[in-house]
């Protein structure tokens, strides 16, 4: 947690830092290679800050290659797909300047450490499976302590009140980061319901997708963000990998179905219970909780162009 809370802590000192950070092109055909986070992405483009060129537009296109290494060495590559592009997320590219001071990317890296903290950002408020995780740990611990030795039950106590107080703080400056990138307007979206314990589609929220995508395709630099729920029963890890895989499911049929390119959809975020629509008490409350949000969203300065 404490790293977690120092990563934060230099991203938001490195956003304030960039945030008066001028507008930055390159020569076409100059070869590029910069580090910088990921602060908008409109369709095929992403906007990214740097903290030695300031403001930098970065093209994907088909031939765009995303990896993340790993290993001691970081040699070996694990190919990543464009989905992981999206705000919060630092990134080093490899690239080519082009006739609009633009760089078109070829490479594309980042570590798994940073990509999780843009998956928080994505996720919002919900906490991630590796705090769920590690806060139940944490209690399940706590507990076998007071069982051993009653004297420790108010300290065991107060170790799960900092926990939880932990995550709450982790949570609320995830939030911040978000707020802090850019800024889009919600141009369309649907809401697919499941049933208990599955990821299957009904036929009439097909329909609905298929509708949404057709709309969208009309819209200039739009991307499509996948958000995917859980009700509250069952145990929080495994309903944050259920919210998780029917993300992806609505994800295939827009990518399958729908034909919406995949660098035009942000990675989907699980928020497991995170959220509720409704109260998880009754059946029909549980009904509304177990969905998946899809929004077409277009950057607030592209719209304003429109």
């Amino acid at each position: 947690m404490n790293q977690q809370c120092r990563w934060i802590a230099a991203l938001a000192a490195l956003l304030c830092a960039l945030s008066v950070g001028s507008a930055y092109g390159v020569s076409n055909g100059e070869k590029v290679k910069i580090n910088g986070l990921i602060t908008g992405r409109n369709g095929d483009t992403l906007t990214v800050r740097t903290l030695e060129s300031g403001n930098l537009v970065v093209v994907l296109t088909d031939d765009t290659k995303v990896e993340q290494p790993k290993g001691l060495l970081k040699i070996r590559k694990t190919e990543m797909g464009v989905t992981a592009l999206m705000p919060g997320l630092k990134i080093q590219v490899d690239g080519v300047g082009d006739a609009q001071s633009r760089v078109v990317a070829n490479t594309i890296k980042f570590s798994k450490d940073d990509l999780r903290q843009a998956e928080a950002i994505q996720a919002g408020l919900a906490p991630t499976q590796q705090a769920v995780e590690t806060n139940q740990q944490n209690i399940q611990a706590n507990k076998e302590g007071v069982a051993a030795n009653k004297v420790e039950m108010a300290a065991n106590r107060e170790k799960i009140a900092a926990n939880q107080e932990q995550i709450s703080a982790n949570q609320q400056d995830v939030n911040k980061r978000f707020s802090d990138l850019s800024d889009y307007d919600d141009k369309g979206d649907a809401t697919v319901y499941f049933a208990s314990g599955s990821t299957e589609i009904s036929a009439k929220d097909k329909d609905a997708l298929t509708q949404l995508a057709h709309n969208a395709v009309n819209l200039n630099g739009y991307i499509v963000q996948v958000k995917g729920f859980a009700d509250a029963s069952g145990n929080a890890a495994m309903n944050q990998k259920l919210s998780m895989e029917r993300a992806q499911e609505v994800v295939a049929f827009l990518l399958q179905s729908c034909n919406v390119p995949l660098r035009r959809i942000v990675a989907p975020g699980a928020m497991g219970e995170a959220d509720p629509a409704a109260p998880n008490e009754t059946a029909a409350g549980r009904a509304e909780n177990r969905r998946v949000e899809v929004k077409v969203l277009v950057n607030r300065g592209v719209a304003g162009g429109n």
